[in-house]
């Protein structure tokens, strides 16, 4: 039995982006409800050392254009990293999104042997397809996601499991 590169990939991150944009959008309605300002849960953060909310959004999807992008031999969407607002997040997800609906599973499919290299931590490394995304891009993405929701939720954003699921 093979993998479909395509169904590990496309619709994994298209879903959990969905999602992600849920909660952003529980988040923002959390604060205008308790009267907080929208900047202290986007420059939050969990540890001094760790990136802000915003920058997890960024990296999120990042790892959901390039993966894609890369098994299939497309060039990687740039994306400029100057979101500051609810809104801009909304945004960019929303246009990785739109990245992610252009692929196909003949796009993708098959790419599990191929060579992908990439600079990722200031380090050079070249892949398979189906190690960059099983050992590299998913971990990763799922890291940035995982760490939103839980920035938000440290924050007193009610969500849940099934908001990080999508479910509910």
């Amino acid at each position: 039995m093979t993998i479909s590169m395509y169904e590990a990939s496309v619709p994994v991150f298209s879903t959990r982006l969905k999602a992600l944009s849920k909660v952003l959008a529980i988040a923002e309605k959390n604060a205008a409800d308790r009267k907080i300002d929208p900047q202290v849960f986007i420059g939050a953060r969990l540890a001094p050392d760790m990136f802000a909310l915003a920058r997890q959004v960024q990296i999120a999807t990042d790892h959901a254009k390039g993966a894609p992008s890369r098994l299939a031999g497309r060039e990687v969407p740039k994306y400029e990293d100057s979101e500051t607002t609810f809104a801009d997040l909304q945004a960019r997800i929303e246009k990785t999104l739109a990245h992610l609906a252009t692929f196909s599973a003949k796009d993708i499919d098959g790419s599990d042997g191929k060579s992908v290299s990439l600079k990722l931590g200031g380090q050079e490394m070249t892949l398979t397809g189906l190690r960059y995304l099983l050992d590299v891009a998913m971990p990763n993405f799922y890291f940035h996601v995982t760490t939103a929701y839980d920035i938000l939720r440290h924050n007193g954003v009610p969500i849940g499991k099934g908001d990080y699921l999508g479910t509910r």
